[in-house]
């Protein structure tokens, strides 16, 4: 496993607190849990110049919250043509304010530590080269520091000085030598990485290729060059990793640690299982192609094999958990894309 430097935050960095920035919150059919995020910001150490919401509800809750909610936003109710995930973020990104030097994106279902948005913000001053800083999810994670024990590499994933214990996919991963060769938030070139939530949660900031697009943020200047796909209709699986691997072509992204928050997985509004599956084949072969258009036949057998592996490994779940009908229809999903990238039925690449 390859480790690249941690750069350590600086705490109370002043250069920060003058700097205008935005939020936009991309919603759909969550106005309890929308509530629920902005009243976290309300308690920020550092509130955003203008928050936009972008509403995709088809009924009245959540112009109702916002309504009576005490916080200023400025609120949009798109119509189905601005519908969807990538649609409302763009949407969003051509109404916010000409002074705005910042961009940030949280999902509705977040809830965030009292200094994330100085967190964020410091980021950006310790390193002006960066064109994004993404932040970390506390809630989604189990590791421990590991004080200079030994642990198996099989059974264990180490890094940055702290330790978990593998998933059942990685495991197999490591037993079949298809583990990722890179850092958590890089892209092999087999596609597969690890993702942010195996950076440790030491408060540093790590240099990485993607983040999670619902804890992020951008200099606003980039979207002069870079918007997010279309192809990611609806619910838009990976196109947070599908931005950010093109965006990382351009320059460095980062992620601070120490900005932190909680994801809730709010059920409204996501797809039934079988969509899902559908799409984490599908979508997951798009970002792939997209950052390695002509990847070796190796490369491309590897990338099968994963997709095989974890569609099989989900498929164990109709036996080991109660929700029997939702892996299998996940899983009939993942294989009929599968089967359907493999017959030359592909995405168009952009």
């Amino acid at each position: 496993m390859k480790h690249i430097k941690p750069f350590i935050g600086i705490e109370n960095q002043k250069e920060s607190d003058s700097v205008p920035f935005s939020l936009i919150v991309c919603t759909y059919m969550r106005s309890k849990a929308l509530k629920t995020l902005l009243q976290s910001v309300e308690k920020q150490t550092r509130l955003p110049t203008e928050i936009l919401i972008i509403d995709g509800s088809t009924n009245t809750e959540t112009t109702e919250m916002i309504n009576n909610f005490p916080l200023k936003t400025r609120y949009f109710l798109v119509d189905q043509n601005n519908r969807g995930l990538t649609k409302q973020r763009n949407f969003g990104i051509e109404r916010v304010a000409a002074n705005s030097e910042i961009v940030c994106f949280l999902d509705d279902d977040t809830v965030l530590a009292p200094t994330y948005f100085e967190a964020i913000l410091n980021t950006y001053a310790q390193y002006p080269e960066a064109l994004g800083v993404g932040g970390f999810i506390t809630n989604e994670i189990s590791c421990w520091p590991a004080e200079n024990k030994s642990y198996s590499k099989t059974n264990y994933f180490e890094y940055g000085g702290y330790v978990r214990l593998e998933s059942l996919r990685f495991k197999a991963r490591k037993w079949l030598g298809l583990d990722s060769n890179l850092p958590p938030g890089f892209m092999p070139e087999y596609g597969h990485g690890r993702s942010i939530s195996f950076l440790p949660p030491d408060g540093k900031i790590y240099e990485v290729n993607f983040f999670m697009g619902g804890v992020a943020s951008y200099r606003k200047e980039i979207f002069k060059k870079l918007q997010f796909s279309q192809y990611f209709e609806g619910y838009g699986l990976y196109e947070d990793a599908h931005f950010c691997l093109q965006l990382s072509n351009l320059g460095k992204l980062f992620v601070n640690t120490a900005a932190q928050l909680e994801h809730h997985h709010d059920v409204q509004g996501r797809p039934n299982q079988y969509k899902y599956g559908k799409m984490v084949v599908r979508n997951g072969w798009f970002v792939w192609r997209t950052k390695y258009p002509h990847p070796s036949f190796k490369n491309k057998f590897k990338w099968h094999v994963i997709t095989l592996l974890l569609m099989y490994i989900r498929f164990t779940n109709v036996l080991n958990t109660k929700q029997r009908k939702a892996a299998f229809t996940e899983f009939l999903g993942r294989k009929i894309s599968w089967i359907n990238v493999l017959l030359g039925n592909k995405p168009k690449l952009e």
